[in-house]
Formats: structure tokens, sequence, C-alpha cells
């Protein structure tokens, strides 16, 4: 049986543990973790960049990857308490981002700025307790890759986007959006898929919109 495995099955040392990692009430590790424990378990590849004023809330049981000549812009927050973020190769995240785990993006993705990609909820359920108490459920996001997100876009729990699709700003993605796709609105609707018969983007017509 794996540390990991054990401390999930023991409460008392798994509080213990997590509060030599984190202080109360905090989701950003201590420094010695970031420095001394986090590089051994995480991986940026060759070329990869996280500016400094990136907000790193990652610890070491979880997984967090940057792939090659990736980078994570200024006053971006990643956090992998509850679940992994995977970044592949030569994919920009923007200004202003916010990735909770569960997230995978793929290769050759940009996201524009303050966009929030979170595979966590909120259990809120028992109304006799506060909803903070009452834990959190995860489903998994997972960009693929090619894909372009525009700013302030919200994507939910859960969520697949498809290759080489588009987002325009300002969206809300509740559901998985096809493969070479235009997505637009709240909730985001296909306005566009890329016919590679004709080799053309054709647009949707209106009675025949989805929401995703």
């Amino acid at each position: 049986m794996s540390w990991k495995q054990n401390l999930k099955k023991n409460p008392k040392i798994k509080a213990f543990v997590y509060r030599l990692l984190v202080p109360k009430n905090q989701a950003r590790p201590r420094r010695w973790v970031q420095w001394f424990v986090n590089p051994f378990y995480h991986k940026k590849g060759k070329g990869a960049t996280i500016c400094r004023r990136t907000r790193m809330d990652v610890l070491p049981w979880s997984g967090f990857e940057l792939g090659a000549d990736s980078t994570i812009e200024d006053f971006s927050t990643i956090n992998n308490g509850v679940g992994p973020v995977f970044i592949g190769d030569r994919t920009r995240i923007g200004l202003g981002n916010t990735l909770i785990g569960p997230v995978t993006i793929g290769d050759d993705v940009r996201l524009a700025q303050n966009i929030v990609l979170s595979g966590l909820n909120h259990n809120y359920e028992d109304v006799s307790q506060p909803i903070h108490a009452q834990g959190v459920s995860t489903a998994p996001i997972v960009v693929e890759a090619e894909t372009w997100i525009g700013a302030n876009t919200v994507v939910v729990a859960g969520v697949t986007i498809g290759k080489h699709s588009i987002v325009a700003g300002g969206s809300v993605v509740t559901k998985d959006v096809p493969p070479y796709s235009v997505v637009v609105g709240n909730p985001a609707r296909v306005v566009k898929t890329y016919n590679f018969e004709t080799e053309t983007w054709e647009r949707v017509p209106s009675k025949k919109l989805i929401a995703v």
C-alpha cells in the first residue's frame, strides 16, 4: 500500500501531514514545500516558463506537469489540491487564469485572460451544515490540442473541449464541445463547425443551435 493510500485511510495522519505542508485555512503550500519538495514530484519541460507572479497552489500528493516551451503568465493561479493539472507543450496560459484540477490541457493551446477552469464543485445537499464543511466533488476538464479560449470564459467541471475549437470570450461552457467547433454565449452554443469536405468553416443555422 502506498503512502498516499495510507494517508487517505487515516484522517488524523492526513490532517497532521496537511498542516505540515499548508498553513491553517490556506491553499498555498509552505515555502519549504515549494522549494524542496515539489521539484521532485512535478515536471517542467525544457523551455517552460512560470512567471514570477503566478500563484502555484500545488502539492506533492497530486500531479502537476508543464510541457516544453509552455508558459503560465503572471497573476494566474494553479491549484492541484483535489486533482492533477497537466499542461501540454507549446501552450500559453494567459494573464489571470485560474486552473483548479483535475484539468488536462493539450499541446498548442491558447488561453486568453481571466479564464476559469475548475474541475471542483462544493457539495451542498445537507442544509444543516455550512457548504464549506460538506466536502467537494470533482470531474475532470479536458482541453484538447490546438484550442483557443477567449477572455473571461468559464469552463465547468466535467467538460471536454474538442481539438482545434474556439471558445468566444465571455462564454460559459457547461457541456462537451465537439472538435473543430466555434462556440459562444451563456450557456455556450456551437455556431460554426469545420467541414473537411469543403475545407471551410460553416455557420450552424439558428434553428439547429445546441447549447454546450
